[in-house]
């Protein structure tokens, strides 16, 4: 492949407070996951590029370089020709230094990803693209009201997993638990407010247009296209934990195929696949899903970036996520999607 070898990126520091807006930066910067993923592509027998040359496959500092100017430049010096983006992209990143240099990459483009790392705004917008979104509200630190019914969940607008994500049952509770919210430093200057949806939750990964690998043969995909969901269950205070938490092996499981032909889930996973498309996404995303009382669904929350951790390496064998538990429901393992994943790299312009 015209773009091996590879260097893969993790966080290194927090990204940039916009418009008041922080988002939490995750303990080690996915450079866990950056590192299962650095072995996955190891697996495949794919070159790939490591700070140290000789990697401990415990040591995930190991197998990654930091999203830094000078992480990049160090990758470029041992002689990357692409970059797998598992760090948080914005306006301003360093690898936009790269662009017009004949330089891959794999994941979404920073502008994409500072545009809809805004949930607020990405329900705004798949809204108005006529998707079914939960009823939300932005609350200020100024200002701590709501006209939503009770109850209701808040959330930061820049959020990462289910970090600071909270059932609010009444409106006594409401003003405390967005005080402490704020006075955290974690979130900024606003979070907001969504309806509670009582029922089933579900996520959809969906993949972008490409060549594949499918049961050992090629396969080409014209339009975006979603692997089987991925019910979730088991959750806490109505809210699914984080998986640094409870790994999700123990609170998610794959539909069944019968479930997987319900004119419902079948209309939930094209409902996806347009919200992909209509974000641009160069990479899959990862868009969570909730039933109401009814069983309608409703798209909650749409991930740029899903969360990539997978069982490459012996000590974490429980550390899978849910685009990989996806996956296997369709035949792939962690190092099949890492492969497939790799195939869609594109130039950085």
């Amino acid at each position: 492949m015209k773009v091996l070898p590879v260097a893969i990126l993790y966080q290194a520091v927090p990204v940039p407070v916009k418009n008041g807006i922080a988002r939490p930066m995750k303990p080690g910067g996915y450079s866990d996951g950056g590192a299962d993923i650095a072995c996955a592509l190891k697996e495949n027998e794919i070159e790939i590029l490591t700070p140290v040359d000789s990697p401990e496959v415990a040591e995930d500092l190991d197998w990654v370089f930091p999203d830094t100017a000078e992480g990049i430049q160090t990758a470029l010096s041992k002689g990357a020709k692409s970059f797998w983006l598992n760090t948080v992209l914005y306006e301003g990143h360093p690898i936009e230094a790269l662009a017009g240099k004949n330089i891959f990459v794999v994941g979404q483009s920073p502008k994409t990803t500072a545009l809809y790392d805004d949930k607020f705004f990405t329900q705004a917008f798949l809204r108005s693209r006529g998707l079914p979104v939960p009823k939300t509200e932005r609350i200020s630190r100024h200002g701590i009201r709501t006209s939503l019914s009770f109850p209701l969940v808040i959330k930061p607008i820049r959020g990462r997993g289910s970090e600071g994500v909270r059932v609010i049952h009444s409106e006594k509770d409401l003003a405390p638990a967005a005080a402490d919210m704020f006075s955290s430093g974690k979130f900024g200057d606003e979070v907001y407010a969504e309806e509670f949806l009582s029922g089933e939750e579900i996520t959809i990964t969906v993949m972008p247009p490409g060549d594949y690998i499918l049961d050992g043969l090629g396969a080409h995909f014209d339009e975006y296209w979603s692997l089987p969901p991925v019910r979730r269950f088991n959750h806490i205070d109505g809210v699914a934990p984080y998986n640094g938490t409870v790994a999700v092996v123990n609170n998610s499981a794959a539909l069944s195929h019968e479930e997987l032909e319900t004119p419902g889930i079948q209309t939930l996973s094209r409902q996806c696949e347009d919200a992909a498309k209509w974000v641009g996404a160069k990479a899959p995303i990862r868009v969570d899903c909730r039933a109401d009382g009814s069983n309608q669904y409703f798209l909650f929350d749409l991930n740029m970036k899903p969360n990539l951790t997978g069982a490459s390496r012996p000590h974490r064998l429980d550390q899978t996520c849910l685009s990989a538990i996806a996956s296997e429901a369709m035949g792939w393992d962690f190092s099949d999607l890492i492969l497939n994943m790799l195939m869609q790299c594109w130039k950085l312009e």
